[in-house]
């Protein structure tokens, strides 16, 4: 998830190479550049995580998620390909690819937060979470500090093709360690799952007339018309929605945010590379500290709606704070990050007390299809603004703070939803 993370955000931070055709030898446009981006969603929306998720719950995480895993680094290898060849067909083959990378990348990290969720259950959920989603943002800060260095921003220069992939060849060998490391990871579920069933074998042996079976006994199987509970559940979609308002306030904004700080707060593009990097790296301190604290204390919800207003709070000074002052910059990342941190903390620790265990992977991939479902809109919305003129920066985080306001709206639907459902536990800490 570390090399997923970090090829998605590679051109983050230096965004600017795209504000027009002339500043590359690759003659990518800020609107080609939108589409490219709005890719990685394409396959996702038009029901590839679906199938994905439904794949992970009926064949299993080992072998559904190598499958994802595979087409992931093949579509990362494909959009290398396309920046190196600076071909006119260029941004279609990146864009084909873009597409690949993104299912994998979400199945992918569906599998692992599944096996996360029923490897932790009734235990330190949100904890094991916030570690890893620590260890995966920790991909995106690199690539928000790396990109600047490999690309030097360098006044009236056209970027060559080399310099301008330089970013995908180092993805590109990060993929090639994270195939290794997934390898390790299905040997460590393979035997994690062989201890499991031979638990279950003890109890059925044990307790062979009792009416309820254990997890993973022939009534806890998958089938498809399971789906239907999931799709008519109301705290399903409520999540879903919080997910999509959220996270694309969040992500759309870091594919475009060296071209929105650097001619609002007038900084160069490797400190604009910093600013951006507060985002992962305040995640990778506080999200296992804000898991932890899910665990113990609870009000999961609560601490949803805490950080879609600390996400707005950050939109708002983005927009409106005195243009030409880093400082509001700074201060704009701080709020930001801690919203980051605390919204996936609580939310994706709630799935499974909403949904059984053996649509995990299927409600996760129907969240992420929602998700991505705002991320192919407003990543392509983005960069549409973002070449209207010099007011696109500041237009641009208007529409990022609408998108809070109703995040904001949604979090506190869902506090009255748990409210009148206890039996739920999406405020109770994770015994």
């Amino acid at each position: 998830m570390f090399a997923s993370y970090y090829f998605d955000d590679m051109f983050s931070s230096i965004s600017y190479l795209f504000e027009n055709a002339s500043l590359t030898e690759l003659g990518w446009d800020a609107a080609g550049y939108g589409l490219y981006a709005s890719g990685y969603s394409v396959l996702c929306v038009f029901g590839g995580l679906v199938i994905g998720g439904i794949l992970l719950d009926k064949w299993g995480v080992r072998f559904s998620g190598t499958l994802f895993v595979l087409m992931m680094a093949g579509g990362a290898g494909l959009v290398t390909w396309a920046l190196l060849s600076g071909s006119a067909a260029s941004l279609t083959v990146a864009y084909v690819g873009v597409m690949l990378f993104g299912l994998g990348s979400e199945i992918a990290g569906t599998a692992v937060t599944r096996s996360i969720a029923r490897w932790f259950k009734g235990g330190p959920m949100a904890f094991a979470m916030g570690i890893q989603l620590a260890i995966a943002r920790l991909g995106t800060a690199f690539a928000l500090v790396l990109s600047p260095r490999l690309v030097q921003q360098q006044a009236n220069h056209v970027y060559t093709l080399a310099e301008t992939a330089r970013p995908a060849l180092v993805g590109m060998g990060l993929m090639a360690l994270g195939l290794i490391l997934w390898g390790v990871f299905v040997a460590l579920d393979a035997s994690a799952g062989k201890t499991r069933q031979e638990e279950i074998d003890s109890l059925k042996s044990k307790t062979p007339d009792s009416a309820s079976s254990p997890a993973g006994a022939p009534e806890d199987e998958f089938h498809f018309s399971d789906i239907l509970h999931v799709l008519g559940n109301r705290n399903f979609w409520l999540l879903g929605l919080l997910c999509v308002l959220f996270y694309s306030s969040v992500i759309a904004f870091k594919k475009f945010a060296g071209a929105i700080l650097i001619p609002r707060f007038d900084i160069p593009a490797q400190a604009a590379g910093w600013m951006i990097s507060m985002l992962p790296f305040s995640t990778v301190i506080f999200a296992p500290l804000f898991g932890i604290l899910v665990d113990k204390v609870g009000k999961g919800t609560r601490w949803m709606m805490v950080g879609a207003i600390l996400a707005l709070i950050a939109h708002l000074l983005l927009a409106f704070a005195p243009a030409g002052v880093p400082f509001w910059g700074y201060l704009a990342m701080v709020f930001l990050g801690f919203g980051y941190s605390l919204v996936p903390a609580a939310l994706w620790p709630s799935v499974p007390k909403i949904v059984p265990d053996k649509v995990l992977g299927t409600a996760y991939a129907l969240t992420n299809w929602v998700q991505n479902l705002g991320l192919l809109s407003f990543k392509w919305l983005s960069g549409v603004i973002l070449g209207t003129g010099e007011e696109g920066p500041v237009h641009v985080e208007m529409m990022f703070s609408a998108l809070c306001v109703f995040a904001v709206l949604v979090a506190v639907i869902f506090c009255r939803a748990s409210a009148r459902h206890p039996e739920l536990q999406l405020d109770q800490p994770n015994k």
